[in-house]
């Protein structure tokens, strides 16, 4: 089982032979279900022996809350990406520690995937646009407020702005307040990630393929024709890549 820990969700999937049998995301709001989500996603696992659980976290905060809950679900410890299990690419940023741990999972599942340079991009509570060489290793990238941060701050910040929740545009340019906001946010985002592929082509000398994952990716990329694909469970691939490959390389 894998499980990754972001600030909006938990996002669980059970693996068997290689095959992602089962998805769960699991609301932060809802944590008193955890439990039973997490036993149920487990059950997958029934005689099955030397099932594990692994997990990335980018809430540290969260670490023994979740332990604890993995624990009485699953009785089995978690084991994380960055501690006990190995990152499973390099990072070539200047502060590897200080990159994140989904940065890193989820270049290594599209570059796992392609074999080749690429831009992935994650857009959850915050999005990253994340740049992969050749050798499938990250480089870099940016990181910019996600489509809810950006809605709530217009709205915090004026006097008139509502409260929306966020859908794709309808229309090719906004002609109300609400449908407005949409395509400001949509447009803002999808410009950030064209300008990093354009200066990332420039730089390998490539068009790079550009892979979307996270949980407002279908809403702003869908359908786009720069992004080759849309993937949604990419970070609980990257997961089990690092399970499996640590676990090569050491034997076990």
């Amino acid at each position: 089982m894998v499980i990754a820990v972001g600030n909006s969700r938990l996002h669980v999937g059970a693996f068997l032979a290689g095959e992602l049998k089962q998805v769960r995301r699991l609301s932060r709001a809802s944590h008193h279900d955890w439990p039973g989500q997490l036993a149920e996603v487990w059950s997958e696992f029934a005689g099955v022996s030397g099932a594990e659980v692994a997990g990335c976290c980018v809430v540290p905060g969260l670490l023994e809350q979740v332990e604890a809950v993995v624990k009485s679900a699953t009785g089995q410890a978690v084991l994380w990406v960055g501690n006990e299990i190995e990152l499973p690419i390099k990072v070539l940023t200047k502060e590897p520690e200080k990159t994140g741990v989904d940065r890193v999972l989820v270049t290594a599942a599209a570059y796992e995937q392609l074999g080749k340079a690429c831009v992935v991009v994650d857009a959850g509570t915050a999005m990253t646009v994340n740049l992969c060489n050749d050798k499938g290793e990250l480089v870099g990238g940016a990181i910019a407020p996600g489509v809810g941060m950006m809605l709530g701050a217009m709205h915090e910040k004026t006097g008139q702005l509502p409260a929306i929740a966020f859908s794709a545009p309808t229309s090719d340019w906004g002609t109300d307040t609400v449908e407005s906001m949409r395509h400001g946010v949509t447009h803002a985002l999808r410009g950030l990630v064209q300008t990093m592929a354009e200066r990332w082509a420039e730089a390998s000398g490539t068009w790079p393929e550009v892979i979307a994952t996270g949980g407002d990716a279908a809403a702003l990329f869908e359908g786009w024709e720069i992004v080759h694909a849309v993937s949604p469970d990419l970070l609980l691939y990257g997961i089990a890549l690092a399970y499996a490959e640590h676990h090569i390389k050491h034997g076990s």
